[in-house]
């Protein structure tokens, strides 16, 4: 199962300068909170860094570890966004919690600047990073493995549903309060992860569920998950619900046309509630990308590993077990090369998936969505 994979912490350099913990407290440098403090004391500024298109759980993580660092090490910090922030709840997020972000294509690494990747690893094609990225410490809980063998710090925990719940034990460890805000911004980010079935969470997560819920501010939270939606949405949704075909207990989608990235995982993540399937894909076109996400219904399913099988070598992919996403770039935005790379795409994912090559039933048939239809 996804809950007892290892976790993996590296080594950290400088233990005995800068940031002290406090005294009278037992074992205090076997604390990773510890750790990871005592490996950034030594620089001017801390920079956190995340995977394109930040979702809730990276935005959170960087606020947590922003408030972390500030807090005990007086160290200046400042947030990154790499890529759009498109999804409604996630803009609703970032506006309603007034949280600053600097475009990562804007900015300068400077001498003495640390840079910590949050709910993300180096090298997954997940970024838009140069090689000068000054990166010292990476924090998440993705089973997708990046190459951290030049990282100092490193703490991925596979067997937690929610880099935010890492971040906020960190938080209780230093004794460091969050702020309304931040709890709000944590608790959300570790529901937004939490919320699919099976579910995927660890005796920490849910720790952290409980220490955050009473400093949370609901309403916000309630605001966030009601956010108004704009047209494109209900497109994008009637495109994924027009171009879905099972096979078997798989269902795809098709959108020629993904409004933005995000789209596919909020079409899948309606289409796995079907319940004749147990697994649920979402291929879209974004500018001249096949986006990709995947959801599985059952437990110990690796959709991760899956997806990036089918993938290959034509892009990237990766995630969790029961979640997934990944890309492939298109040399042409055709309708040809667009019916290639998708009829190529399902008999790769009905290989793997051990399902014969078969035409697929269509979820909402052609007859009634004529029927439908009012002039």
């Amino acid at each position: 199962m996804a809950e007892n994979k290892p976790s993996r912490v590296g080594k950290t350099k400088n233990l005995t300068k800068g940031f002290k913990p406090a005294s009278g407290q037992k074992s205090t440098m076997a604390r990773r909170s510890d750790r990871f403090l005592t490996q950034l004391s030594e620089y001017k500024r801390v920079s956190l860094v995340t995977h394109v298109n930040p979702d809730p759980d990276s935005l959170g993580s960087m606020m947590g570890l922003a408030h972390l660092i500030e807090a005990k090490l007086g160290i200046p910090t400042r947030l990154t966004r790499d890529g759009l922030i498109s999804r409604a709840e996630n803009r609703a997020m970032v506006e309603l919690l007034d949280i600053e972000l600097e475009p990562i294509e804007g900015i300068t690494w400077e001498a003495g600047e640390a840079v910590v990747m949050v709910d993300s690893q180096p090298n997954t094609g997940r970024h838009h990073l140069g090689d000068d990225v000054p990166l010292v410490a990476v924090i998440d809980h993705h089973d997708t493995p990046g190459n951290l063998e030049e990282i100092e710090f490193v703490d991925v925990r596979r067997s937690l549903g929610a880099t935010c719940s890492l971040v906020s034990s960190y938080l209780r460890e230093q004794e460091v309060e969050p702020t309304s805000r931040l709890a709000t911004a944590l608790l959300y980010g570790i529901e937004t992860e939490l919320c699919g079935y099976p579910r995927e969470a660890s005796p920490l997560d849910d720790k952290a569920l409980i220490h955050l819920y009473p400093l949370a501010n609901k309403d916000l939270i309630a605001r966030i998950r009601n956010a108004r939606l704009p047209q494109t949405y209900f497109n994008g949704l009637l495109q994924g619900l027009q171009n879905s075909f099972i096979y078997d207990r798989l269902i795809i989608s098709w959108v020629d046309d993904l409004p933005q990235p995000e789209m596919a995982a909020e079409v899948v993540d309606f289409l796995i509630r079907f319940e004749e399937v147990d697994w649920a894909l979402c291929a879209g076109v974004h500018k001249n990308n096949l986006i990709l996400s995947l959801r599985a219904a059952v437990a110990d399913a690796e959709a991760g590993d899956l997806l990036s099988k089918v993938v290959g070598k034509l892009g990237r992919a990766g995630g969790h077990d029961r979640r997934a996403g990944g890309l492939i770039p298109l040399t042409s935005v055709s309708e040809n090369a667009i019916e290639n790379i998708q009829s190529e795409l399902r008999k790769r994912l009905l290989k793997v998936m051990h399902i014969e090559e078969c035409r697929g039933q269509r979820l909402v048939s052609k007859r009634d969505i004529l029927q439908n239809l009012h002039t």
